[in-house]
């Protein structure tokens, strides 16, 4: 008998191990969803409608192999677990896709739409193929749901630092590696994520270990989908994921545009080595980690479900005043702003924790283990949610008449606006009203625990 093994605290490295995994992954996606609209259309030269098609077109590949990739790492078997053998194998492939991204090649109109949809799949599917198993991980690293909740507060506390350490240094690492080339020190920045990237995953696929063993995966996959098609909070759950990455993304891939031809802020440092769109952006992020790391004090108080509503709700008024201050009130700016993003550090954390209980429920409904095909979902919201998140403000740059580099008009400042201040509010709003019929509760949750505990012959 394992039990009193597997049902044991967490150590402080194994949760930090697991915890810089989402670092890793937050030094490319922190990345792409603050600059990489930026990059197309700003830097490179993509037209925005271009660049805002090629985010949804991709997504079709996502659809498919988000879960695929769940069956796939449900379906594994080595010496290494079901999960963790994907993190080591896919840290090179990983790393140098994203650098890919960012080569920027010298080609017509044409040839960049197709460079761009070219790598950005590839570097989606690295993605995919790295991030499903490792956030299904979460599912086997402890029977326990406190044990599995503070290792998602440590996965989001690293996540926060990572994107945080993006929003805080790479603009001004763009602007000093590339000596004045911004598309030379866009290459040369995320080359140096990419070396870092690499370690951190060495590190986590290093330093955890998977402690629940399911017995071998021998359900049929359209048996696996039937639990998620009857398991409603898993679905509501995954529309709602969606909601807030766009929202999110919408947010924060307008960020640039705003502070540049809103706020008409250049290069010039406003604290330390930040202009005044790294700070906004730094700012957001430390938010975000005071949220995630506030997480378990406020769910002795409130559950998840309530929370969640609480801090959409939350979320969709800072965005909604932020339209209200002046652009010359920068620091009023940077507040609300911050304190949506505060909101958002809650909310990722209890989602991803959330995951795994629709895992757990899904595993006392039927008997089978599927926690890759589950959190796929979470890996299909966050991919698609950014896509889309990013398109909306592409459309609308397109639509309200933006011209790179040039004095905008009345009209597309009023679209970069829209983008900035009101779009992602509609999205969070959305999300605080989907989870209304959530169903996962506490004492739901409490009961499912304690009889699969029992049923893996495991201390309750």
């Amino acid at each position: 008998m394992t039990s009193k093994t597997n049902t044991a605290p967490l150590s402080v490295f194994e949760k930090v191990g697991y915890g810089v995994g989402d670092m890793a992954s937050n030094f490319y996606m922190g990345f792409f969803n603050i600059f990489l609209l930026y990059y197309y259309v700003d830097v490179w030269g993509i037209s925005p409608a271009g660049a805002a098609t090629m985010f949804l077109v991709t997504k079709v590949i996502d659809a498919v192999s988000d879960p695929a990739m769940g069956i796939i790492a449900d379906r594994t078997q080595t010496r290494w677990g079901k999960y963790r053998p994907y993190i080591l194998w896919m840290a090179i492939p990983y790393a140098l896709l994203g650098y890919l991204l960012f080569l920027g090649p010298d080609l017509s109109e044409t040839g960049k739409l197709i460079f761009a949809y070219v790598s950005y799949s590839l570097i989606m599917l690295a993605y995919t193929a790295i991030n499903v198993p490792y956030s299904a991980l979460l599912a086997v690293i402890s029977p326990l749901s406190e044990e599995r909740t503070s290792a998602t507060q440590y996965r989001f506390i690293f996540a926060t630092l990572g994107t945080l350490s993006v929003g805080a240094t790479a603009k001004p690492l763009v602007d000093y590696l590339g000596g004045g080339d911004e598309l030379l020190g866009f290459r040369l920045t995320i080359l140096l994520f990419a070396v870092l990237s690499l370690v951190l995953f060495f590190y986590t696929f290093a330093s955890t270990r998977e402690r629940i063993q399911p017995p071998k995966h021998e359900s049929s996959i359209a048996e696996d989908l039937n639990v998620l098609k009857n398991n409603r909070s898993w679905i509501i759950l995954a529309i709602c994921s969606i909601l807030i990455v766009v929202g999110l993304v919408a947010r924060i891939s307008s960020t640039a545009f705003y502070s540049k031809y809103n706020m008409m802020y250049g290069d010039e440092k406003v604290l330390w080595w930040m202009d005044h769109t790294s700070l906004i952006i730094t700012c957001g992020f430390v938010g975000q980690g005071i949220g995630a790391l506030i997480t378990p004090f406020l769910l002795r108080f409130f559950d998840k479900r309530r929370m969640m509503i609480v801090m959409n709700l939350l979320w969709a008024l800072s965005v909604v005043a932020t339209y209200f201050i002046p652009v010359e009130s920068y620091t009023l700016t940077l507040i609300v702003y911050s304190l949506g993003i505060f909101a958002f550090g809650v909310i990722i954390t209890l989602l991803f924790s959330m995951y795994t209980d629709c895992s757990e429920y899904g595993e006392w409904l039927s008997g089978h283990n599927s926690a890759g095909l589950t959190v796929s979902a979470s890996m299909f919201a966050l991919k698609f949610g950014s896509a889309v998140g990013s398109a909306i403000p592409g459309y609308i740059l397109s639509m309200y008449g933006f011209v790179k580099d040039a004095d905008q008009t009345e009209t597309a400042l009023s679209g970069i606006n829209i983008s900035w201040n009101i779009v992602p509010a509609l999205f969070f709003l959305a999300a605080a009203i989907l989870m209304i019929w959530y169903k996962l509760d506490g004492e739901t949750m409490d009961r499912v625990e304690r009889e699969l505990l029992e049923r893996r012959g495991e201390v309750a």
